[in-house]
Order: C-alpha cells, then sequence, then structure tokens
C-alpha cells in the first residue's frame, strides 16, 4: 500500500530521469558519468532504507494502536455507564457486561431466563423496542433489538425525575362559582342572604388554604384558583369533596347551594389555560352545575353532579334568547331545522315549534326528516294529514342542495354534530342549538347562539316559552300545539320526572292553544306484541348493588332503541329500584345500553364512562362488541364507580 502513495511515482521518475542525464553526460566523459552513476545508486540504496524503515515503524505503530483500539473498545463494552445484554432464541441471557450485572446487583446472570432477571421486560417481536423498568429504586431505559437479540439498559433516573417533577409543578388554573346562589336565596332577607354566603366563602377559603390552593375572590359568587397540577391530581383523588361540604350547607335557604368548577393544565401558554378553563366551567354549567370539569390537555374528566339541575324561577334568559332568534330568523332567507338522528317525539314537536316561529316571521323554513321510526310513526301519520304542515318537512339530500350561505340551521334536543340528522348542513356559519341534555365534551362550538337549560324536562318546553316571546299574539293550530305537548309527556314520563313549575306552565299553554290530550295518549299508544317483548325482557332482569336493576336480553334476538328505553322506564317501577339498565342487540348490529335513574344515581357518568351520554337520570350508549362484552364492561364500570365514590347519594 505504501508503494501506491501518490508521491512515490514521482520518486521513480525522478530517478529515472537522473539515469538518463547521467547516461547522457557518460557519452561526454565516462569519468564524470561514472562518479553520478555511483551517486544515483547509493541515493537508491539510501531511499529504500529509509522507505523499509518508515514502512516497519508504520506497520509497528498500526498494530500498536489496533491493541489499543481492540483493548478500548473490549473495556468500553464491558465498563461503559450503559447495559448491554444479549439473550438466545429461548430468552436466555448469553453474556452481559458488568454494568447489567451492577444494575440487578446480583453475578452469574449468564444462563438465566430473561423474563426471572427483568420481570417487567417484554422482549418478544410484537412487544415495543422502548421500556421503562423500576429496577432497584431506580428507572431504567430498556432499548430491544429484537433482530440482533440484544437490550441496552440506560439508567434515566435522574432525567424522569426532572420530568415528573416539571409535569407535577405546571400550573393549573381553574374559576369556582356558586351555581345556584339566586335560586337558593330567593325570598332571604339582606342579612340571611349575607351569611348564607360567607359561610359558603369561608368553607372555599379554608378548603384551598388545606390544599395549598391560591385563592382570589372576583365577586360574591365567583373565586379564581392557581395550582400545580400535583395538587390537581390530588384533588381529583378526593373527587373534590369541598362540592358534598357546601351542598350540606343550609342557612335557613331551601335549596342548598352548589358549586361549579372549570379547572384546566397542560396548555402551553397561560391564555390558552384560562380559555380552557372558562371552556371547562361552561361545560360545567352545561351539564347542570353542581360538579368540576377538569381539562388535563386532552383528557375531560367530571367529578361531582349528583343533584338535578335547578329550575330557573325567572324567565330573563328565555326572553334575551327568543329576541335574538327572532333577530336571526329575520335575517335569513330560510331555516333548516334538525334534530337527532332516530327522532324521537320531543325533537319533532320542538321541530314544528321553531317551524311554526319562522312561519310567524314570515320566513321560509323546512324541517329535514329523512325517515320516520317506531316512536314517532304515529305522530307522522298524523302530520301527512296536514297537506300545508307535511310540506315543510324535506329530506337530507333536498336540505343539503337547498341550504345557502344566508341561511339559518337550527339544531333541536341535541348538541352533538355526530349526531345531527344531516351533518353537512353543520357547514353554515349561522347555527342555533336548543338542547335539554347537559353537555358533553363533544359540542357545536361554531353556534351564533346555544340555548343550553338541563334544568328543562324536555325541548319542546323551551321551545314553547321561546314561542311566548317571539312574538306578542301566537296561534299554533291544534297538531302544533300536540306535537308539542307530545314532546314534553314523553320525557317527562307523563310528568312523573323532572318536572318544574315552567314545565307546567308550558303544558298549561299549550293546553290553551288547542292541545289535545287525548291525542297525545293516541300517538303514544302501545301495541300488545310490544308490551309482551318488554315483559320478557324484564323477566331477565337481576339486581346489583341492591338497588340497580340490569336486564340483559336473549343473546341473538334484536330490539329498538325505543323498546329497550321503555323497559328501563318500567324497570325504575319496580320496588327497591333507584335505576336501571337494559342491554341488548339492536337492528342496526351495534349493542345499545339505555339507563334509567330516580336521582339518587347518575346514570349519565356511568354512560360517559362507556362512550355515551345523557342526563342524570336518563342515559344511553352504543357499543360495537359482543352482548357477553358489554354486560361485563358495564358491571366493571359500576364496580369502580362504587370503589371511587359510592353508586348512590
Amino acid at each position: 500500500m505504501l508503494f501506491q502513495r501518490w508521491y512515490f511515482k514521482h520518486i521513480i521518475w525522478t530517478f529515472v530521469l537522473l539515469v538518463v542525464v547521467t547516461s547522457v553526460l557518460a557519452y561526454y566523459n565516462w569519468m564524470v558519468g561514472l562518479l553520478a552513476f555511483a551517486g544515483i545508486a547509493a541515493l537508491a540504496v539510501a531511499s529504500l532504507a529509509a522507505e523499509h524503515k518508515f514502512r516497519q515503524e508504520t506497520e509497528l505503530y498500526l498494530t500498536t494502536l489496533g491493541l489499543r483500539v481492540k483493548r478500548a473498545g473490549e473495556s468500553a463494552i464491558v465498563d461503559l455507564p450503559y447495559g448491554i445484554l444479549l439473550y438466545s432464541e429461548n430468552r436466555v441471557i448469553e453474556w452481559h457486561n458488568a454494568y447489567v450485572a451492577q444494575l440487578v446487583e446480583q453475578d452469574g446472570l449468564i444462563g438465566q431466563e430473561l423474563g426471572e432477571v427483568f420481570p417487567q421486560l417484554q422482549a418478544g417481536k410484537d412487544s415495543e423496542h422502548a421500556q421503562e423498568l423500576f429496577i432497584g429504586g431506580r428507572i431504567v431505559h430498556a432499548d430491544i433489538v429484537p433482530g440482533e437479540r440484544v437490550v441496552y439498559f440506560t439508567d434515566i433516573t435522574e432525567i424522569w425525575t426532572i420530568r415528573k417533577r416539571y409535569e407535577e409543578e405546571r400550573i393549573a388554573v381553574g374559576t369556582v362559582i356558586m351555581d345556584n346562589l339566586e335560586e337558593s336565596t330567593q325570598g332571604m332577607e339582606d342579612q340571611q342572604r349575607t351569611g348564607l354566603i360567607a359561610r359558603v366563602a369561608g368553607q372555599i377559603t379554608e378548603w384551598a388554604a388545606e390544599n395549598g390552593i391560591l385563592i382570589r375572590r372576583l365577586s360574591s359568587e365567583r373565586y379564581f384558583l392557581v395550582m400545580d397540577v400535583q395538587t390537581l391530581k390530588a384533588l381529583e383523588q378526593t373527587r373534590f369533596a369541598i362540592l358534598d361540604e357546601v351542598r350540606e350547607v343550609l342557612f335557613g335557604n331551601k335549596l342548598p347551594v352548589t358549586l361549579s368548577m372549570g379547572i384546566a393544565a397542560g396548555a402551553d401558554s397561560i391564555a390558552e389555560l384560562g380559555r380552557m378553563a372558562q371552556s371547562s366551567l361552561d361545560i360545567a354549567l352545561g351539564r347542570g352545575g353542581d360538579q368540576v370539569a377538569v381539562r388535563m390537555g386532552q383528557r375531560l374528566s367530571f367529578y361531582g353532579g349528583k343533584s338535578n339541575a335547578v329550575e330557573k324561577r325567572t324567565r330573563v334568559r328565555a326572553r334575551v334568547i327568543a329576541h335574538a332568534l327572532r333577530d336571526f330568523i329575520q335575517q335569513s332567507d330560510a331555516v333548516f331545522i334538525m334534530g337527532h338522528k332516530v327522532p324521537d317525539t320531543d325533537a319533532i314537536g320542538s321541530a314544528i315549534g321553531v317551524l311554526h316561529a319562522c312561519r310567524m316571521l314570515d320566513v321560509e323554513a323546512y324541517i329535514v326528516l329523512e325517515d320516520s321510526n317506531p316512536s314517532i310513526d304515529r305522530m307522522v301519520d298524523h302530520l301527512r294529514r296536514d297537506e300545508i304542515l307535511w310540506s315543510r318537512f324535506i329530506t337530507r339530500g333536498e336540505a343539503v342542495e337547498m341550504i345557502t350561505e344566508a341561511s339559518l340551521v337550527v339544531v333541536v334536543d341535541t348538541h352533538k354534530a355526530s349526531l345531527v340528522e344531516e351533518p353537512k348542513l353543520l357547514r353554515s356559519e349561522r347555527i342555533v342549538v336548543i338542547d335539554h341534555h347537559r353537555r358533553g365534551e363533544e359540542f357545536i362550538n361554531d353556534a351564533v347562539l346555544v340555548y343550553l337549560e338541563p334544568y328543562a324536562s324536555s325541548t319542546a318546553e323551551l321551545v314553547t316559552e321561546l314561542l311566548q316571546y317571539i312574538q306578542n299574539r301566537i296561534n299554533l293550530s291544534m297538531l302544533e300545539a300536540t306535537a308539542l305537548l307530545a314532546g314534553i309527556t314523553v320525557d317527562t314520563k307523563h310528568f312523573t320526572l323532572r318536572t318544574g313549575s315552567r314545565t307546567f306552565d308550558a303544558a298549561s299553554f299549550l293546553r290553551r292553544q288547542g292541545a289535545d290530550p287525548l291525542l297525545v295518549q293516541r300517538v303514544l299508544k302501545q301495541d300488545l306484541e310490544e308490551y309482551i317483548e318488554k315483559a320478557e325482557i324484564i323477566r331477565r332482569a337481576e339486581m346489583l348493588y341492591g338497588h340497580i336493576a340490569v336486564a340483559v336480553t336473549e343473546p341473538g334476538r334484536k330490539y329498538s332503541q325505543l323498546l329497550i328505553a321503555q323497559v328501563a322506564d318500567t324497570l325504575l317501577n319496580m320496588t327497591d329500584v333507584l335505576a336501571s339498565f337494559v342491554i341488548s342487540e339492536r337492528p342496526d348490529g351495534l349493542i345499545g345500553i339505555s339507563a334509567r335513574s330516580l336521582g339518587q344515581m347518575n346514570v349519565q357518568v356511568v354512560m360517559e364512562r362507556l362512550g355515551g351520554g345523557g342526563h342524570l337520570t336518563n342515559a344511553a350508549v352504543q357499543l360495537a362488541c359482543p352482548l357477553e362484552e358489554a354486560e361485563a364492561k358495564l358491571r366493571r364500570v359500576l364496580e369502580e364507580i362504587d370503589a371511587e365514590e359510592g353508586l348512590f347519594e
């Protein structure tokens, strides 16, 4: 290789040139030429000797360097502050460096089974290549190369501790509000009201001091909180017991004071954190109050929610919403009204109410309805007989073709974009939401007007109140008034659940407008076959936790969601039953779970853990899994809630 150096060729050509020149010189003077040849020979010998010596020294240097590099490599692999382990195909340790022995504090690992030495390590083909192990009080990162059957170990205890401390010390902010102070202090004297507020404020301040929370009072009923994530997680472990403590405060008030909180953590900026906290509070209030909504990054959790939403005693908000809705309708070239998929009587009734408001304001309006279903078949039959009213019903495709940028979309009886009759209509920039369900994580956020009141018995009740403020003189037809009354009747289970004074006021108004209670009864009648099917499902019910009835239908038999819900309602009429769950296969192939309660148990929380939602007393979920698995999931969730905070209030 040395002879191939680039400068060695130049030396050869130099010697050739000297020989040629010397030959020419010897031709003219042989004595001088002879001396020149002798000099060239001596120079060639000296050059070869120097080259030979250089080659020996270089080879010796390279050999020594190679040995040093080899020894250094072996020493580095053995003494590196990183672990290296080789294992065989049958997961037996074949070799490891000294660091691995120090890591597990034992020698003689070669020949032992990998899983015995490292029980947490999963080194199969389908396992994750990067894992974190807890070994001897240290956190070790294991990087697995399955193809080479090598595991690299790195001690990341310090980094992990710093990362954990960083996560725990990140700021979390929140807002606390007494959500029903006005209703609780109704009729109180100023001195009593001040005493009640002071007592509740004292409890909140004491709770904040005990948990190391910075609290600042913004008004008589609103507080601002600052804490770290570690404190927030500790509060989540206590399930925010302050809610129960404040609810027990009675100071001459008939209704207990309840708190709502919105707390946020995990945002990249303080401004974003504040927006998330306010959004969480809005969700907590939208779900009826008396609960905490915690948003930590993408996770949204709810705590509390054990009491029903308090009915608003004044109609100021209804009047304001009615005037705003009237303005939006008048500014539109057309209004498209839709409820949720597989609409019920409440969705149809409230849609007809909004349709009447548009007719009073001389604005074209349409109700989007693709297909009927067993729950509204009888109502639809009566609507078909009214040609003028039925002409306002259109299909999804017709609505998508007719809508323009100046059109208004009104969504009734749902606030979830995934549940509306035609999601394509939500592309409109002008959307109004009218609903009575407790607000869930999914929401139509870009709506220009939202009227969400969980205290209301039904959306039909809300629409009935709005109609009275949209225009002074209302002239509902008998069928329109009956449709609204039917919506209220169904959602209140014939005025037995979730009814307030405003519910009966709305029903009274509709009765004066000509609503026919007998027609409502005919619309809601059920046939004998359905009744027998319900009886067979009820026969399969069993009691859990003393007061929960769970009925699972026979495998292979499919029932409609309406019938499942009706069975759950019927089970509540049984002695000692405070909550009911009915699980059944549906015609669409999904598994439906319908949940009902009398108020002592929040079935909405149960259904949300399964991916559904609803009200405190009325909720449901649809699952894509076998019937037995759905039952197992429900039992597991009930067990978790019972262990965390108890199933009943």
